[in-house]
């Protein structure tokens, strides 16, 4: 970021105020306000924070009107379709691709984290049978700081890095033993010999009474979604994590306020919410009655999993995991299950409508990994538990770029008060 001879001025009661201009690397440039208050007494007003930039970064940009997103440089489909999930990780986390040897000795530390403290399945049994697995994942991570007291030092960055290592690796252990829980099967210990994705799907499918075979068109999958959803710049529950680190609590519980703040049906809950849809849908023959729903304003039934908040133009992370959905559905077969006989009539009707073309209403990444884990076999209520230990290097990325930052202080927006101003106490008997 550097700063730029312009400069913005505001006028107010008649006093001119000069804001200095700064220039990104990429994307539009920011108004500095930081002494805004102090010289002129008076706040912004920016609801949801949509044109306030709340840190600098240098881990993810996107720019909605291309359709780009990328890390460190890199564009997303050149990594979802050449790289794989932990060599994302690395770039995330340290800034660059990893040599050959760098790769072998990270995904050796996250190999040999993959196991839970053992005293952490007590967790697991004191909820409900029925419970919410993104229930059991926000107090089981919450609960990793009781255990892990050599890694809570966040000023430490050995400590930072043992965190982050041991956040990486047990996520998918502790995500498929909520899975496991729900459906009220044992836990399946990780394997040392299988790779991320398939270990994931190991954990979540196999059962001790016989043998279970990952299938490496599955696994491939899998990594796609998870590579897709590693990072997304300043969203909701980033920008939960990096306010609740802002205070200096400790990885596991900032780690564990962005899954809480993930779990929201606006946020983490949209490939669920479009499976949902799929089964109100329910045959093949009721999808021009939605479609029509779809196109009167007067109705509230909106389509999910098209278009995009961010994204004006397609979604980059839609067409590289087409491709995905496209070959499990070919391996698995749609033709004996109605929901993706839906899921595949609907997509070609999108991108065939006219109204959807000019409206930009492409399938997004929400509608295709929602087809892929259903075809999987994974329930709806695990969609956002996958998605929340997808994000968690994103999350940590963001967590270690905020506490070596020099410029770290604690988040304290400032509000617009539209409340009673001061006024006396008044006694019970005379109200």
């Amino acid at each position: 970021m550097t700063e730029t001879q312009k400069s913005a001025t505001l006028t107010l009661n008649g006093e001119n105020y000069e804001l200095p201009i700064f220039s990104p690397t990429a994307g539009p440039d920011v108004v500095d306000i930081r002494k805004l208050y102090a010289q002129a007494g008076v706040f912004t007003y920016d609801p949801g924070f949509t044109s306030t930039a709340s840190c600098d970064s240098t881990i993810t940009y996107i720019d909605g009107d291309k359709g780009e997103l990328l890390h460190r440089g890199y564009p997303i489909d050149q990594l979802a379709s050449k790289s794989h999930y932990l060599e994302v990780c690395y770039l995330l986390l340290y800034g660059e691709l990893p040599t050959a040897a760098q790769l072998e000795d990270f995904e050796t530390r996250v190999t040999r984290h993959t196991m839970v403290h053992e005293q952490m399945h007590n967790f697991f049994r004191g909820f409900r049978r029925d419970a919410h697995p993104m229930a059991t994942l926000v107090g089981v991570v919450g609960a990793m700081s009781a255990f892990y007291h050599d890694s809570l030092d966040v000023t430490d960055p050995w400590q930072r890095e043992v965190a982050a290592v041991r956040l990486i690796a047990k996520l998918p252990t502790i995500a498929a033993m909520a899975y496991k829980y729900s459906i009220g099967q044992p836990f399946v210990y990780p394997r040392n010999d299988l790779d991320y994705a398939a270990n994931f799907l190991h954990m979540c499918f196999s059962v001790p009474a016989e043998e279970y075979h990952v299938n490496p068109i599955l696994s491939r999958a899998m990594d796609r979604i998870l590579t897709l959803h590693a990072d997304h710049e300043q969203n909701a529950s980033t920008s939960t994590v990096r306010l609740a680190s802002s205070s200096g609590a400790n990885p596991f519980a900032c780690i564990a306020a962005g899954i809480a703040c993930l779990w929201g049906p606006a946020h983490g809950g949209a490939n669920q919410a479009c499976l949902e849809m799929l089964k109100e849908i329910g045959t093949v023959d009721r999808i021009p009655e939605y479609i029509a729903r779809a196109k009167d304003k007067n109705d509230p039934f909106r389509l999910m999993g098209f278009g995009h908040r961010v994204y004006k133009n397609t979604d980059p992370r839609a067409k590289v995991l087409k491709q995905s959905a496209d070959e499990v559905l070919e391996l698995l077969g749609v033709d004996d299950n109605p929901l993706l006989q839906v899921a595949k009539e609907l997509e070609r009707t999108a991108l065939h409508d006219e109204y959807f073309i000019q409206k930009k209403l492409f399938p997004n990444v929400d509608f295709y990994s929602g087809i892929i884990l259903e075809a999987m076999g994974f329930p709806t209520s695990m969609f956002t538990p996958i998605f929340a230990l997808s994000r968690t290097v994103g999350w940590i990325s963001q967590w270690k770029e905020m506490i070596a930052d020099p410029q770290n202080k604690i988040g304290r927006p400032r509000q617009l008060y539209l409340g009673e101003t001061m006024r006396d106490y008044v006694d019970i008997e005379q109200r």
